[in-house]
């Protein structure tokens, strides 16, 4: 599959909690948590569990980081 995303962060499934149509999926990348909200189906499409691993996808042009 070939996609035009400018990031791709590669980590594990470590929750997923599924609402009335979005999922929230927690996924650690290196020790950082990064959250995706997604609709319930893909997550079922994408067959996400805890302790898989998987990629963060983000397609965005300007990526925000703050610092605590």
């Amino acid at each position: 599959m070939k996609i035009s995303a400018r990031n791709l962060l590669k980590g594990k499934v470590v929750e997923v909690t599924k609402g009335a149509t979005t999922a929230h999926v927690r996924l650690d990348v290196g020790g950082t948590i990064v959250t995706a909200s997604i609709t319930n189906q893909a997550v079922e499409d994408l067959k996400l569990a805890v302790g898989q691993q998987a990629y963060a996808v983000i397609k965005a042009s300007d990526v925000m980081v703050a610092v605590d």
